[in-house]
């Protein structure tokens, strides 16, 4: 085992704001604001005007994210972005289900298919795996989403980026603190320090704690978080950021439900989750810096390195006539991970119409993986016998070119190229009779290129068009089950998929919008090929295809009414059938059929705000979220029925605007609503229920420190 380092952040925060005290009380009352240019979610281009941009991106700002309206989690605020699907599992120990373009659907924990960032710092693991669970959202001042064919330049995923942008240290220190109460048992109790610390440097520091007794059984949950933020500008003209993030989280697991016993409580938890206290415990740090600088007329270099430590512990309800097998993991995970990266690009601004990216980045990750027995005797959901030991390790390397071309007014050229090589090692130390060695090794490599050209039509429209390859590897998660039983890793290809896209954006005086229609075919898809007792098996799927349409509006209804809404058709369809079995023949059957739509996916989702904005002190909105049925198994024979609720919320703000009290009520009409499946559940346990009417309401003080 190594060594527990969770009290190193921690620390490590508390000594930095120290000090950040200390040096306030030294800097001038008058000092200028830290505010430093952002790093947008296309981080190999500068900065453009929104009709400017040739890709489906779009932006959620402070106003988006504060008080009511992201309170908790990413389910709150991104579904407003069309194409983009966050489901709330009401299971913290496995995280909300993020998919984009229903790039991600198929995970059964963690984020899959999407590259996540937070402050340009990357949150995802070089094979693909991210976590959103340390993203700290009270300290937030932007999410940008990155949707299509532009999203390969970021390497390993499919789907989409995400990335989140912290609000910068002001000019004036200033302290605020935060708390809430809802349904279930839920509470948060939040306080944050930010503002100068020197003359040309300013900090931020955030820690919070919330709790909730889930509105399942056996669904409670703690978390603790806390988040570093130092900015400053060097002589030259520069700009530096270090982060610096911890996680604590422990969960208990209620598993899924099948339809019998959904049917009979909404709010049980399965029998295995509670003879084998299933749950889960996640201590993460992680500290990463960026730098960027000046160097002569033209020039830009910018610098990313991070590292950081994630551990997991984790007790499955594996039966243990299961475990009698020689060759089982057991029912215990305990995994250690250690993960770096470093990234570092140059920008050459040839010309005011031609600028140049060259760049490259590593990313490494070293895991110890050990596998127990969850059950001594009779005793169930205890730390047994071992039966899984090995070390793996995953790196990637890449190297990237970006070229921002406008030969005219009218006219942008974008275009792209990336060349990606990751590779699996994994050292098994349990070899033991009737359990071989599974020790391997997988390499996968692939060059992704992306052409974008964006017209404008006039000073209010744009047109644009894009194309793109890219392609995803299996995660370690994914490679550590073989379908066919052997052993070894799992024999994988990478997922590789074209991409298309259309879109056409447009801005008047009071409103404007975004549609975008697009087109992405799969060779290889990953997929689920069984999900039970928190093991899942995954395979290749021959040929897959999603094309759907993507709305999205925003206008001024009167000066104190404004209304925002956003709509996604998307027809995801397997092209080829799948064989029962590995090798032909197949005298088995199909295990997929073609024409079958994509499990975790619903063909039609909307999102809707009215909102009534009373001066600067009163803001009230009544918001509507609707889906259609999807599937929860290849089959089609299982599926979550489709939804519509209601939610409406109030916010105000009274005391010189220092104080602000929110309330927010979800599932206004207490519908019966599925929130998301487990896709090819193996007992049949698809079912994630959602909880019926709830209610938030929270109170926030902001104060300057004068």
């Amino acid at each position: 085992m190594k060594p527990d380092l969770r009290w190193l952040l921690p620390t490590t925060l508390a000594a930095l704001a120290a000090g950040a005290g200390a040096l306030a009380q030294e800097t001038p009352a008058g000092a200028p604001a830290v505010q430093l240019e952002p790093l947008v979610v296309t981080a190999t281009r500068q900065p453009l005007p929104r009709l400017q941009v040739p890709a489906a991106i779009s932006v959620l700002d402070a106003d988006d994210l504060r008080g009511g309206r992201a309170a908790l989690t990413l389910a709150e605020s991104l579904p407003r972005i069309p194409g983009v699907v966050v489901r709330e599992r009401q299971n913290q120990a496995q995280d909300v289900q993020l998919s984009i373009r229903g790039f991600g659907a198929r995970a059964s924990f963690g984020v899959r298919g999407v590259r996540l960032y937070a402050d340009g710092i990357p949150a995802t693991m070089p094979d693909g795996q991210g976590q959103v669970s340390h993203f700290l959202l009270p300290a937030a001042e932007r999410i940008e989403v990155l949707r299509g064919p532009f999203s390969v330049l970021y390497g390993n995923s499919s789907g989409g980026v995400v990335s989140v942008f912290s609000q910068a240290p002001p000019a004036v220190a200033e302290a605020g603190a935060e708390g809430l109460v809802g349904s279930d048992g839920l509470w948060r109790a939040s306080a944050s320090w930010r503002g100068p610390v020197a003359e040309r440097a300013g900090l931020r520091l955030d820690v919070q704690r919330a709790a909730a007794d889930g509105f399942r059984r056996h669904s409670a949950w703690r978390r603790d978080g806390a988040q570093l933020q130092l900015r400053g500008e060097t002589p030259g003209g520069g700009q530096w950021t270090l982060l610096g993030n911890h996680l604590d989280l422990a969960a208990d697991d209620p598993q899924g439900l099948s339809a019998a016993q959904l049917a009979g409580d909404r709010r049980a938890s399965s029998q295995g989750a509670l003879l084998f206290d299933t749950r889960k415990t996640v201590s993460q740090q992680q500290l990463g810096a960026r730098f960027v600088q000046p160097v002569g007329a033209g020039h830009e270099l910018a610098v990313v390195a991070y590292t950081g430590r994630r551990q997991t512990f984790q007790v499955l309800s594996i039966p243990v006539f299961a475990q009698a097998s020689p060759s089982s993991g057991g029912g215990v995970i305990d995994l250690d991970r250690d993960y770096r990266g470093f990234d570092a690009r140059w920008r050459w601004q040839a010309t005011d119409a031609l600028s140049l990216v060259l760049g490259a980045s590593q990313e490494r990750a070293d895991e110890t993986r050990l596998g127990f027995e969850n059950f001594i005797g009779s005793r169930l959901g205890v730390v047994g016998a071992l039966r899984r030991d090995e070390d793996n390790a995953v790196r990637s390397d890449d190297v990237y070119l970006q070229v921002d071309w406008q030969p005219a007014g009218r006219w942008r050229f974008n275009g792209g190229l990336r060349s990606s090589r990751v590779r699996f090692d994994s050292l098994d130390r349990y070899v033991r009779a009737g359990n071989p060695d599974d020790s391997g090794t997988r390499r996968y490599s692939r060059l992704s290129p992306v052409l974008g050209v964006l017209y404008r039509a006039s000073e209010r429209t744009s047109v644009y068009a894009n194309a793109g390859r890219g392609f995803e590897t299996p995660t370690f998660a994914e490679l550590a089950y073989r379908s066919d039983g052997a052993s070894g890793l799992n024999d994988l290809a990478p997922a590789l998929s074209r991409h298309l896209e259309l879109g056409l954006r447009w801005q008047q005086d009071r409103w404007q919008g975004d549609l975008a229609l697009f087109q992405a075919t799969t060779t290889d898809e990953l997929v689920v090929a069984g999900s039970q007792g928190g093991r899942t098996v995954f395979d290749n799927a021959g040929l897959t295809r999603r094309r759907g349409a993507e709305l999205s509006l925003a206008m001024a209804l009167a000066p104190d009414w404004s209304l925002a809404a956003s709509a996604t058709w998307l027809d995801a369809r397997y092209r080829r059938d799948v064989p029962a079995c590995d090798t032909p023949p197949c005298a088995g059957g199909l295990r997929i059929e073609a024409g079958r739509r994509l499990p975790g996916i619903a063909t039609r989702t909307a999102w809707a705000e009215l909102r009534w904005q009373a001066g600067e002190r009163t803001d009230l909105w009544l918001e509507a979220r609707a889906s259609s049925r999807f599937y929860a198994n290849d089959a089609n024979a299982a599926a979550a029925p489709g939804h519509a609720v209601l939610g409406l919320g109030a916010e105000q703000r009274f005391g010189d605007g220092r104080w602000t009290a929110w309330v927010r009520v979800d599932n206004l009409m207490d519908r019966q609503v599925i929130g998301s499946v487990i896709v090819n559940e193996g007992n049949g346990r698809y079912y994630e229920p959602a909880p019926g009417r709830t209610f938030m309401l929270g109170l926030r003080l902001e104060s300057p420190l004068q």
